[in-house]
């Protein structure tokens, strides 16, 4: 999953803690296989969990959550191929891939790992060393171009998402912030998802909320929060990250400038 930081097109990644730290946008189709662990993907409407063995797809400009749980041996270790646009429309030219039917919206899927294109998955960490070494580039595009080939040969409907080039079309602005408002992405992510450029967007939420879209979020995080924290009887810890807040104290301040009152002293 991506950040927006440069990386790798194949990348393997190893955790020995658990990690909550996941993006909150997919910025590129990426494949992925776990080698141990548990990877856990909630994008808002459903819970995905792949466990060791496991292969799956991640859609670009998706919205998810990402937890990942060290296995037996005490790690957390991933595999993953990242396609870039650019790197799919050189590849839909060179082989006469396109889009030719509107495709499924979701935005993580299971793949069959008994078939060629798992074996493959499982046939690249003997290539780790190396496609990590200086100087690997002409080699790691080969790979991941073979990945590609085998992805289309296991699924071929998958086409019509991976050449999709068009941007997100204009949604409903308020439909989709009152499910996505938990994820912590930038306001231009928000505006870009919903089909908008920032300034349309800002001004289409004030029409909507009547409010400004920085101060509408953090109000609607906390008042799911009191819900949580005063109905269900949540602890703000384990809670504070799913809503959107990076840290404990930030929200605790938060909640107490809302409501006058800290998270820990409200009970149910």
């Amino acid at each position: 999953m991506s950040t927006g930081i440069s990386r790798l097109p194949i990348q393997f990644s190893c955790y020995f803690t658990r990690s909550r730290a996941g993006e909150n946008w997919v910025a590129e189709h990426a494949l992925g296989y776990v080698l141990s662990g548990c990877l856990t993907v909630d994008d808002g409407t459903a819970t995905y969990t792949f466990e060791a063995g496991d292969l799956y797809f991640a859609r670009r400009n998706s919205l998810a959550r990402f937890s990942k749980e060290p296995g037996t041996n005490g790690e957390f270790r991933s595999l993953s191929i990242y396609f870039e646009q650019e790197t799919l429309r050189q590849f839909s030219l060179e082989y006469q891939y396109h889009a030719s039917a509107a495709a499924d919206s979701v935005g993580f899927f299971h793949l069959d790992e008994q078939s060629l294109l798992g074996q493959y998955m499982q046939s690249l960490q003997a290539y780790e060393n190396v496609l990590s070494a200086p100087g690997a580039d002409h080699l790691l595009n080969i790979k991941r171009k073979e990945a590609l080939l085998l992805l289309l040969q296991t699924k071929p409907e998958l086409q019509n998402i991976l050449f999709d080039f068009s941007e997100p079309g204009k949604l409903d602005l308020e439909a989709f912030m009152e499910q996505n408002y938990h994820f912590n992405i930038e306001l231009k992510r928000f505006a870009y998802l919903t089909g908008r450029s920032l300034s349309t967007f800002k001004r289409d939420f004030e029409k909507i909320f009547h409010d400004t879209p920085s101060h509408w979020l953090v109000s609607r995080r906390l008042r799911e929060a009191y819900h949580l924290i005063k109905e269900k009887g949540k602890m703000a810890s384990d809670i504070y990250l799913d809503l959107g807040f990076e840290d404990l104290s930030h929200f605790s301040f938060a909640f107490k400038k809302q409501y006058g009152v800290a998270p820990s002293t409200l009970t149910a």
